[in-house]
Formats: C-alpha cells, structure tokens, sequence
C-alpha cells in the first residue's frame, strides 16, 4: 500500500483561535472537522451557534440511546447473550449469566473481551485460573476454552474482535509504560482451584464458528493442563488500574484513552481525572464531526456529565456522518465547572465500519434520546 501524503496547508482564516480547544472566540462553539478518528489533519471550525442545537432530526444517522438494564434474561451461556450490533468486524452482545456454567465454550471467530459491568467470580480456561470483579477487561484469545464461576449473578458486555486480535496501542513518546505499565495485566494460574476442578466426568465444549454453535463432548474436563509457556495468553485488566493522560491546558480527544485495539476498531476507557485548570481551555468533549467512525458508549458508572439522563447500565450510539458533543446541560459548563473532575467510568467502541442494530436492542431503545440534544 502507498504512503500516505495528505494535502495539508495549515491556515487561519476569519475569527479564529489558533490553539485548538482552547482561547475560543467570545459567544462562539467550536467544531472539529478531522480524518482517522482524530488521528489526521483537522480543521476547526467557530460557530455563534452549537452545532447540535437541532430543531428536528429525522433518518438513519440520529444519536440513539439503549437501555440494557431492561434486559432481564439470565443465561447460564455467553452464546444466549442478547446481541446488540455487529458488523463484519465487531459483535457485541450483553450477557446476564446466572454465574454457573454447566460446559465450556470456545470462540473460533476471533479474540473475545469480557467487560464485567457487575459481579465477581472466576474464570477457568485452558490457562488457569483467572478471578475478576466488577470493572475487568479480560481479554481471551481466539480459540480460548473457557467458562465462568460465580455464586452471583454477573453482568458482562461482549466484544468480539471478528476474525481479529485485540492489541495494544502505540504509546509513542509516552512509553510503553504510560496508562498502564503492562506488567499491571495479571495471567491466569495454574493453582489448587484450577487443579480441583479436573476431573474425569462428561464436559461439552459448545464452539462458535462462522456464528454457528457446534457441541464436542468429552469423558473428561479437557481444561486438564498440568502447565504452559509463551507468549499468547488472557490477560486482564481493571478500569482502577489505568492511569488516565491528562493535560491541564488542553482538552484531549477520545483517542488518548485507547485501552485496546483490533481490525476496524477501537476500545476507549473514560476514568475518573481532574478537569482542566486553565481558565481559558474546555472542559467538555468538543463538538466534533463523526466522519470516519460508528461511536459506541457503554456507560459503567458514575455520573456522565457530559450527558443527560443517562444512567450506568445504558449504551448510545452516535453513527457516522453528522456532529455531535456535550449535551446542552454540560454546555454551560464549558469552562467553569460544577466539581473538581470526572467521576465516569465508560468503555467506547468505536467502529470503522457501520455498526447494524439488532431487534433486541430497538426493543430496549430510549427513542428520545435524539430530543435531549436541543437547546
């Protein structure tokens, strides 16, 4: 493929700040214009108007809101999770498991990361033994036995990296230790636990392959490992143990906060951090131009101040193709707000490629989420 050369020709043309996000000229919103997901050339746009102070907003492309704690079908199976979007790249389903898992499963269509949005437990796999708690990523390869254990009910968001692995992202002049040291991503362990579990009786191993569920029955536990070397395995790592980048002079855009990244996609992590300091720096998301990438947020928890009746358990959807930023609530805290930071903790997904809905979630669809946006 041919390097890229993109036309670029800085210039500042009418009212203008020259520093992106920050000394905006009086009564005015800004509007970033970018390519690559923030990622490529940009160009800023000063409006006496807020961009998303719509009237009316009708077709395909409207900001969406789902409510996934209206779902209350517990499964004792991640393949009877309720499947939200997908596209050719990414599916994504919540899974409400009972916590007891009768066989083991295994996804032959690409690595799977679990999001545990509430309970506590452990996971057996090939590996080991791995214990999780609310505010984990796990991130199992593909092709991964597995199941889950819990004297509680669990609630996890799945995110499948279709024919893909997840890796991690460049840190650049940061260092790889920035955001979190990878010596933070704990393994799973051979222990008493997992060596307890082995055993001689019947397991069913049911396998996703292509989206389709084949069943392979064993006369024995075949997470029977006595041990194992190398350099693929599941990883984990909690929300708590991030270290958010942070500028006091300057709002950073969502891409800062990869966690993850795979074909076509990305996983962001919003955590708790201070707000900008400097008096004359936003301190709200931007209004910014949703040109490449489908936006999908899961709200974890905390209180999401850049959103209005939005509450922990709740996804929104922001498609390719129109503007958007702060609700209008958080608008009038541009620059002088209420606390001293954030308390949100959300995981982002935002896609290349458009993300298609399913019934499932148009059955739990918060339909007024598009009205919450005017002034």
């Amino acid at each position: 493929m041919a390097m890229k050369n993109w036309i670029t020709h800085p210039k500042v043309e009418g009212k203008a700040s020259r520093q992106a996000h920050c000394d905006l000229p009086e009564g005015t919103y800004e509007r970033e214009l970018g390519k690559e997901g923030f990622f490529g050339p940009a160009a800023h746009m000063y409006h006496p108007n807020a961009p998303t102070g719509w009237t009316d907003f009708e077709g395909p492309l409207k900001p969406r809101a789902f409510d996934t704690t209206r779902l209350d079908t517990s499964t004792g199976s991640p393949w009877e999770a309720t499947e939200l979007m997908h596209n050719a790249h990414t599916r994504i389903r919540q899974w409400k498991s009972d916590g007891k898992m009768d066989h083991l499963v295994r996804n032959s269509d690409g690595d799977e990361m679990l999001f545990i949005h509430a309970g506590a437990g452990d996971l057996y796999c090939d590996y080991g033994r791995l214990p999780f708690r609310d505010g984990d990523y796990l991130m199992l390869p593909r092709g991964t036995m597995w199941r889950i254990q819990s004297e509680a009910p669990v609630e996890l968001l799945l995110i499948e990296a279709t024919n893909s692995s997840y890796m991690l992202p460049d840190k650049g002049l940061l260092g790889p230790h920035a955001i979190f040291d990878p010596a933070m991503l704990d393994t799973p362990k051979i222990d008493e636990a997992f060596k307890a579990q082995q055993g001689e009786g019947e397991w069913k191993v049911r396998v996703k392959r292509r989206n389709a569920i084949s069943t392979i029955t064993y006369p024995f536990n075949p997470l029977d490992a006595v041990g194992w070397h190398g350099d693929l395995m599941p990883v984990k790592i909690n929300w708590r143990d991030i270290r958010p980048l942070m500028s006091h002079r300057y709002h950073l855009p969502p891409s800062a906060h990869t966690t993850f990244l795979a074909n076509r996609f990305v996983i962001c992590t919003f955590v708790p951090r201070p707000f900008e300091t400097d008096p004359d720096a936003l301190k709200v998301p931007f209004f910014h131009n949703n040109d490449d990438y489908d936006e999908l947020i899961f709200y974890h928890a905390g209180e999401f101040f850049s959103r209005d009746n939005i509450h922990p358990g709740m996804m929104t959807l922001h498609p390719c193709g129109f503007t958007h930023g702060p609700h209008p609530k958080a608008l009038k805290n541009a620059f002088t707000p209420k606390a001293e930071g954030t308390e949100e903790v959300a995981v982002m997904i935002d896609t290349r490629d458009a993300l298609e809905v399913t019934e499932q979630a148009e059955s739990i669809e918060w339909t007024g989420y598009v009205d919450s946006w005017k002034g």
